[in-house]
């Protein structure tokens, strides 16, 4: 266009109108598949609601202070309880996290920090870890009466169970380990080079407090998942009936599930109250041993 003065001013160019979107369309299969997941998901609860419902029922009448204060009895079911088979669990678990624990996280630090992922036989490592993983648990305890009970000579102490649970639980620990090492931004060891440090100073003062609410979460629910097992015990040869508490890594011993197991195994009525108090107990500790992983990692995760 040219104006009265001779100037050409050109016009800009017309933009066509924005079109409008779409909305979502419907698709029938999605719907149908989020209410087979909803009703998945009610199943569970339903019936995890129901279990939990029913063993409280059956444990009230025994849920008092006989259950931690008096040991098993045989013959007098209400006055019997729990009180060996509490602190023989204690006493394994706790010995089974002071083998395993600083056994896995040492093993996740060579292998996530030091190894050569290029050697054939860190690759062989790594592969048998993830293998263990998934072995059941009874070829541990097939295991642990071969090797430790006998050829070892240790018997049925709570050492060989100690020893037998924590190689049940250390891959579990070792890959939990890892991930948590490996979630660490490689941006913060980059750094911590580039300033003078040492890969192990490096790996104790930044990557490790960095992946404290992994390793500590991981480590866990692994020992939860020691604290439940009953077949490898059985294997070696935990005894259902100890009136008497642990006083050392040679002493006989009994934990919650092999004495939920002789309780149940009872025709009296009175020792399936007691069965279903000793279910109540160790719900309950794992319960608070789930909540402290939780806690842990509110307390000390970043976010990068």
């Amino acid at each position: 266009m040219t104006t009265g003065t001779g100037i050409r001013v050109t016009e800009p160019p017309s933009h066509p109108a924005p079109r409008k979107l779409a909305g979502p369309r419907f698709r029938p299969g999605e719907s149908v598949f989020r209410l087979l997941l909803l009703c998945c998901l009610a199943v569970g609860i339903i019936f995890l609601g129901v279990l939990i419902s029913y063993v409280l029922v059956e444990a009230w009448p025994r849920l008092d202070s006989r259950l931690w204060e008096n040991f098993p009895s045989i013959r007098r079911p209400e006055r019997a309880g729990a009180q060996s088979a509490i602190f023989g669990t204690i006493w394994v678990i706790a010995f089974t996290a002071l083998f395993c624990l600083p056994t896995g996280i040492m093993a996740a630090i060579y292998l996530e920090e030091y190894a050569d992922q290029n050697r054939w036989y860190n690759r062989m490592i790594e592969l048998n870890i993830q293998n263990l993983a998934a072995v059941p648990s009874i070829i541990y305890g097939i295991l642990g009466l071969g090797l430790l009970a006998r050829e070892l000579s240790l018997g049925t102490t709570v050492l060989t169970a100690s020893l037998t649970l924590s190689l049940l639980v250390l891959p579990v620990v070792i890959i939990a380990s890892r991930e948590a090492i490996r979630a660490v931004p490689q941006s913060i060891r980059q750094a911590s080079l580039a300033l003078g440090a040492t890969q192990w100073q490096t790996v104790q003062r930044q990557v490790l407090p960095a992946a404290v609410p992994g390793i500590a979460t991981g480590s866990i629910l692994a020992l939860s998942r020691a604290i439940g097992e009953a077949a490898p015990l059985l294997l070696l040869g935990a005894v259902t009936y100890v009136a008497f508490n642990p006083e050392g890594l040679e002493s006989a011993y009994t934990v919650l599930p092999i004495q939920i197991f002789g309780w149940i195994s009872q025709s009296r009525e009175e020792f399936h109250h007691l069965a279903a108090a000793g279910i109540v107990i160790l719900l309950a500790i794992l319960l608070l041993m789930n909540a402290a992983a939780i806690w842990l990692r509110n307390r000390f995760s970043k976010r990068w």
